[in-house]
């Protein structure tokens, strides 16, 4: 027969290690799951970019003359389309990562 292993100052035997942490892949009942996210951002990046062509297009035809505020929409754009292409490229070394691992 086998001993049982005794804890840290001899209180009795040591139970199993249970997991108590879930694997389900399904999102929690009030989050978004990955993709969703990023359709949502990809949907956000192009509303912007629409604004901005359309403040850019009434300032050609002469329907606004407020420069600033076409101005501030298209850095907008700019800088919601780097961020999106930032993660696109760290997913892409995500996954080239993955890729070259041997299993």
């Amino acid at each position: 027969m086998v001993d049982p292993i005794i804890g840290p100052g001899g209180t009795g035997p040591i139970s199993p290690i249970t997991d108590t942490q879930t694997t389900d892949a399904v999102p929690s009942s009030g989050g978004k799951d990955f993709k969703e996210i990023l359709l949502d951002s990809l949907e956000e990046v192009n509303r912007l970019q629409t604004e901005a062509d359309n403040g850019v297009q009434a300032l050609y035809r002469g329907d606004t003359d407020n420069v600033a505020e076409v101005f501030t929409a298209v850095n907008k754009a700019s800088i919601a389309f780097d961020l999106l292409m930032e993660i696109r490229n760290k997913l892409l070394e995500a996954y080239e990562e993955i890729k070259q691992m041997r299993v």
